[in-house]
């Protein structure tokens, strides 16, 4: 029995479990138009018009006794289109993202990803979509090469060395390949936890952070990794990031939350004219007094 395997029998670790757990206002689209419910966004330039939504939020809430910490929350990410989702702590981005993922049920309203109800079918799709956020530990005590491995299993990569063997080349992780996990650097780690979020081939891809702790000439790469694969696979990307210089480069467009509700929704450089602002980092702050000084006292004078 390899190390793998015993790592996987240790946890006891079932393929539909990793695959869950571990991965632990302008007009409509037009897309969306024959919807029953009203769908705000802005259409990249990237998009089909023709084509169905990879990513389709509907009247989203999740309810935790009194406390709604998502409350009718919806847009969509088109396929080949990078989609930002913004808001401070306590926003509701973390509960939208785990209800996109299917690990949470909705009290109220659909998320589906290509087509697929999350809460309903989510094994039909997770395949084909990943996760990445530096902040989810992978098992520490396996190598780099171990890991992407397992993981390569649990989503049945087809020719899985030749796959990981590109990884490694494209992010540089030759130097760190049979090095305990636990061993890297913060920087490090992202790098490994983009490649495996990119194991798959993913057509959905949701990144947390994708560039946490790395120096800007390594951030700058990984930003164009992810753009050279997005356009390759078509991608839809939804992306969470408190770095605004991030968001403005990347995002089509930008979801902004607060109080479990969408604040706004626009363009980068369409929000930065409509608040007369010099940088999103400007209209985040602008939009987040707001909410504290007006509609932020409301919804906690409601769940008090």
């Amino acid at each position: 029995m390899d190390r793998i395997e015993e790592f996987r029998q240790d946890e006891g670790v079932s393929m539909p479990l990793a695959e869950a757990g571990w991965e632990s206002q302008g007009e409509l689209f037009p897309v969306t138009q024959n919807l029953p419910v009203p769908v705000p966004g802005y259409l990249p330039v990237a998009a089909e018009p023709a084509a169905e939504p990879a990513i389709l939020v509907e009247n989203l809430g999740k309810r935790y006794g009194s406390q709604w910490a998502v409350d009718d929350v919806s847009f969509s990410v088109p396929r080949g289109a990078t989609v930002g989702l913004l808001g401070g702590n306590g926003a509701g981005k973390t509960t939208t993202i785990a209800m996109i993922m299917g690990l949470v049920i909705p009290t109220i309203g659909r998320a589906s990803v290509l087509g697929h109800d999350m809460a309903r079918s989510r094994f039909k799709v997770l395949k084909r979509m990943n996760f990445e956020s530096p902040y989810v530990a992978m098992p520490a005590k396996l190598s780099v090469r171990e890991n992407l491995t397992v993981f390569g299993r649990l989503y049945g990569v087809p020719q899985l060395k030749s796959r990981i063997t590109e990884l490694v080349e494209e992010f540089d992780l030759g130097d760190v390949l049979d090095k305990a996990t636990g061993q890297l650097s913060a920087g490090q780690k992202t790098r490994v936890s983009v490649a495996k979020a990119l194991l798959n081939d993913p057509e959905v891809l949701l990144l947390d952070e994708p560039t946490a702790s790395l120096d800007p000439d390594r951030a700058e790469w990984v930003r164009g990794c992810l753009r050279k694969y997005q356009r390759r696979r078509n991608a839809a990307i939804l992306l969470s990031s408190h770095n605004m210089h991030e968001v403005e480069e990347l995002c089509d467009y930008v979801v902004i939350m607060s109080y479990g509700r969408i604040a706004e929704i626009g363009t980068p450089q369409e929000l930065i004219r409509r608040y007369e602002c010099d940088s999103l980092d400007e209209v985040f702050f602008v939009i987040a007094r707001e909410q504290e000084e007006g509609e932020g006292e409301h919804w906690q004078d409601e769940a008090s």
